[in-house]
């Protein structure tokens, strides 16, 4: 698709105006690109091409819910987990790119309006807030928000239950404490243009994770006795297929990658292209480990606590600790910018100086991964009550109403896609997500994830001290773990 000429202003205005974070103009990095290549640090550090942003969103969407995916297959079973999979992906690709055109629509009418980003970081809701008015605004704000503060609490909750199948000699609570000062260095990130190493490393470290888990759970082969009977229970279903939901709902930060870019016009199809590389991850893994342990999963959210405990598992283990480490500064970095922009700090040039007022951020995400440490169903919940309208009602609402009159869709610094030129279909796909999302998604998912929660609640208590800890598989057993 060709560029239109209010891409073409963006992409000078960033070129001209923009620093990345790290001290460089847009000028300098656009100008010197294939130079910084040979830069060491610059090819470590600065990132904001096509490739990046792959890598970035790739990266993004498959981090803890690769391990809770069987999970959700044993309440779903195996063909509903696979035909969720791929719609939730196809779905989440056409609301990240509603996303993108959204953001190109906002920056080329203030383009004309000669606004200055320097040193600004455009986020979602300033993006309604130009297009739709304050209570969009708002409404953005506090969804996204939340739903970002919760994802930053999974990883850390994810980090306590992957290393204890490694160290067991510390419960999961004490996991979690040294973790979250662990992640807490994130702050000195400036932006996204600076995870350019990291998402690369990351995606190569679930790569490695998901065909571990394909291949040794058929190496294991299946155990005795196996029975495959989801699914069971409309609670139990629905509640996999909002971890489904909430899979491949990791585009809450698309419109801080595309910013990061170079070109954001070329972002377009990019979120569909990495979706495309995560179900070759996602689908042989989930299926894989459900054929072999079936109905067991119900009780081991966590799939590593089945598997065989041995090198490869271990080595599994700590990259994905790592990659959890990588997914905690992307859903965080977002955030920090809101509370910069609140304080006034977001235009500081100092890193230390940002650093130091991000902080407060991160003691609310380490608290309530000690209060509420249930890994898979927190999934679910969050899925339910958050991403279903994060990541698929309002980008879809915000579309229909952004171009309701002829003048916009006229003026639409997008057009619909080659593979939909017509505005009418677009809005029959926008009209099906909603309605679809609004009622499976929030209405039976919030209903069954809520209530499976509660029940993990009132089974563990708030604030557990190891969640799920009984080991199941007998190589996993040793004398300290049955302690816990």
């Amino acid at each position: 698709m060709s560029s239109k000429p209010g891409e073409e202003a963006i992409v000078s205005s960033y070129n001209e105006t923009e620093d990345d974070g790290g001290g460089r103009s847009r000028e300098d990095q656009g100008d010197n690109e294939d130079q910084s290549m040979f830069n060491v640090k610059s090819f470590l550090w600065h990132g904001g091409s096509v490739y990046d942003a792959w890598f970035s969103c790739a990266s993004n969407q498959v981090a803890q819910v690769l391990l809770t995916l069987p999970y959700s297959f044993s309440q779903l079973g195996m063909l509903s987990g696979i035909i969720f999979q791929l719609f939730y992906g196809i779905v989440g690709s056409w609301t990240a790119y509603l996303i993108s055109v959204l953001y190109i629509e906002y920056r080329s009418r203030k383009e004309k309006e000669n606004v200055n980003f320097k040193n600004h970081v455009i986020q979602w809701f300033e993006v309604l807030d130009g297009l739709l008015g304050p209570y969009w605004k708002a409404i953005g704000l506090a969804f996204n928000c939340t739903f970002l503060l919760f994802g930053t609490v999974i990883q850390l909750i994810a980090c306590a239950s992957n290393i204890y199948y490694i160290n067991d000699r510390l419960d999961k609570r004490t996991w979690t404490y040294i973790f979250g000062a662990c992640c807490a260095t994130t702050v000195f990130i400036p932006s996204f243009h600076n995870y350019r190493i990291w998402s690369f490393l990351g995606l190569g470290m679930t790569t490695y994770t998901a065909w571990y888990m394909t291949i040794a759970a058929l190496v294991h082969g299946q155990v005795e006795d196996v029975q495959h009977t989801a699914p069971t229970k409309l609670v139990l279903y629905f509640t996999g297929a909002t971890n489904i939901l909430y899979t491949f709902g990791g585009h809450a930060v698309t419109v801080e990658i595309m910013h990061a870019m170079w070109k954001p016009q070329k972002f377009k199809y990019i979120y569909l292209i990495a979706t495309l590389y995560v179900f070759t991850l996602t689908l042989p893994s989930a299926s894989a480990v459900y054929w072999a342990f079936g109905d067991q999963l119900l009780n081991h959210s966590n799939a590593f606590s089945l598997l065989p405990k041995n090198a490869w598992r271990d080595t599994a283990v700590i990259l994905m600790l790592i990659h959890q480490f990588i997914t905690f500064g992307f859903a965080c970095t977002p955030l920090y910018f809101v509370w910069e922009k609140v304080i006034g700090m977001h235009d500081t040039k100092s890193i230390c100086l940002r650093a130091l007022a991000r902080l407060p951020v991160v003691v609310p995400i380490w608290f309530l991964a000690i209060i509420f440490p249930f890994f898979g169903p927190i999934n679910s919940a969050v899925g339910a009550l958050l991403v279903s309208f994060t990541v698929y009602i309002i980008p879809a609402l915000a579309h229909m109403l952004v171009y309701r009159k002829a003048s916009a869709r006229q003026n639409a610094a997008e057009k619909p896609p080659y593979f939909l030129p017509s505005w009418t279909a677009m809005y029959v796909i926008n009209v099906f997500i909603v309605v679809w999302v609004l009622i499976v998604g929030f209405g039976f998912g919030g209903w069954a994830s809520m209530t499976n929660f509660v029940r993990q609640v009132d089974t563990f208590g708030l604030f557990a001290k190891c969640y799920q800890c009984k080991p199941a598989a007998p190589a996993a057993l040793s004398p300290k773990s049955l302690h816990h």
